[in-house]
């Protein structure tokens, strides 16, 4: 069933030109180690102003929006969580236009699934991603996904790690990269 959902998800994002990427459990299933996972996240390249048009999207998509109060929950989120009712499956649609996003947009690989092309991020970008995250479930995505994947950026994962240590409250992204690319 998730086949089924991610290729309608890549048909109508490409057909409404939504920039976006499959990000979490479904590009760890792509490039790491199989684990179970029953939600789908999606990086958005648009901001929240186009969020009533996000709605209609997921109407079209048999996708019921969660949160009671829409809107503000959204709007101090970025995130629209839906539910697939038929199937159970969530699916968490994630605004975001930020340089870092906009640089992993043009970076996604395109897999085809059940004939049409789905975006999904790159195996660094979705490192990147778990380290932010920073969970011990993350981490260890993060690992999987190293340990198959030989030929992995480095560069361009540190880059951004450093960035975001620079930017953000919270410090140590690139430490716990290297922590991890140590033990392997």
């Amino acid at each position: 069933m998730f086949e089924e959902i991610l290729a309608a998800l890549g048909s109508v994002l490409y057909r409404h030109s939504i920039p976006y990427m499959i990000i979490g459990g479904q590009a760890v299933l792509l490039y790491g180690e199989p684990r179970v996972t029953r939600d789908i996240d999606i990086t958005l390249g648009v901001d929240t102003n186009r969020l009533d048009e996000m709605l209609q999207l997921a109407d079209e998509l048999s996708l019921r929006a969660l949160p009671n109060e829409i809107k503000e929950f959204v709007l101090a989120t970025m995130v629209l969580p839906c539910l697939h009712e038929e199937t159970g499956i969530r699916v968490d649609f994630i605004f975001s236009f930020t340089p870092y996003e906009a640089q992993a947009m043009k970076r996604v690989n395109k897999i085809m699934i059940q004939g049409i092309e789905v975006c999904f991020a790159s195996p660094e970008d979705v490192i990147i991603h778990k380290i932010f995250a920073g969970r011990p479930r993350d981490i260890e995505d993060a690992r999987s996904i190293l340990l198959r994947n030989a030929d992995i950026d480095m560069k361009y994962i540190r880059t951004w790690l450093d960035e975001f240590d620079l930017a953000a409250e919270e410090h140590g992204f690139r430490k716990r990269f290297e922590d991890i690319f140590r033990e392997e």
